[in-house]
């Protein structure tokens, strides 16, 4: 999971994007991904796709699981693919590209909200 969406870093972003070719927002990069790496179907919004998941502590944060943030002053409303070592890879309109950052600095640091798992 980890691997595929760091090959997905440098994409265009496109709102309601979902696939690579045409551009990508982050719900569908994570539902790419998803759909792509392990054959598993998460669609709609970034609050749809959390609702669909197990909680996880951002201590056992492990890679392939998803990390939401408020952003716009709106809950869930961000999500991204955490690859380990605190990084996560989204797609957010910022710079227009998917790109890797990390959970524990910068813009996105004060946003965090939750994580979910999908996976036993």
């Amino acid at each position: 999971m980890a691997i595929f969406a760091l090959g997905l870093v440098e994409t265009g972003y496109r709102f309601g994007g979902k696939n690579p070719e045409s551009g990508l927002d982050c719900s569908g990069m994570v539902s790419y991904v998803f759909d792509q790496a392990a054959g598993l179907k998460l669609t709609g919004s970034a609050a749809e796709i959390a609702r669909k998941g197990r909680p996880v502590e951002a201590s056992r944060l492990r890679p392939g699981d998803l990390v939401f943030f408020n952003t716009r002053n709106q809950s869930l409303s961000h999500v991204g693919i955490y690859i380990g070592d605190n990084r996560f890879v989204h797609a957010p309109s910022t710079n227009g590209k998917v790109r890797a950052d990390r959970l524990n600095q910068g813009w996105f640091a004060s946003r965090f909200e939750t994580a979910r798992s999908y996976f036993d």
